[in-house]
């Protein structure tokens, strides 16, 4: 990777640089195909990248709909990220257990809510464990944190505006 850039993308070793920047959040987005036989949260309770939460993307998304994994209402959104102590002012990265499947999603949906200080690990945690960096198997202590949001409406298109 020629250069991190915190709005995109981020190397394991820049990461582990920022590991106890104060505002910083790591977010373990892992999911995986049904048929793969993997548990994306029993895998981050037993390692994930210290301090990581767990974004749980069946969960924080639009249950409303039949379709799955659809963007949550901004409101749910909200909701869910103050819950997990990601807000305003902090910087976020996001990565998965299978190098990069599931965390893309979860960067755009942070972009779908205006949300622009958000980044994709290169190499998600596969890479992080073959380099050898530090795991940690406890659960960070949450704290509420205020986080302003603002749908970017021009980022979702229906399916007659495909068609069109």
């Amino acid at each position: 990777m020629a250069e991190d850039d915190p709005k995109t993308l981020v190397s394991t070793g820049w990461l582990e640089r920022h590991l106890k920047d104060p505002d910083l959040r790591i977010l373990d987005a892992s999911w995986y195909l049904p048929d793969a036989g993997r548990d994306p949260k029993a895998e981050y309770e037993a390692a994930h990248i210290p301090g990581a939460r767990f974004f749980d993307i069946d969960e924080i998304s639009d249950q409303r709909s039949e379709l799955p994994h659809m963007a949550p209402p901004p409101e749910k959104f909200v909701s869910r990220m103050r819950a997990m102590g990601v807000g305003d002012g902090h910087q976020v990265v996001v990565y998965d257990g299978a190098g990069l499947f599931s965390a893309a999603r979860v960067w755009w949906l942070f972009r779908l809510m205006g949300k622009t200080d958000v980044a994709v690990l290169d190499g998600g945690f596969p890479k992080w464990l073959a380099e050898g960096r530090p795991v940690e198997d406890m659960a960070p202590i949450l704290r509420d944190r205020h986080i302003t949001v603002s749908r970017q409406a021009h980022l979702v298109r229906d399916v007659t505006q495909v068609a069109a």
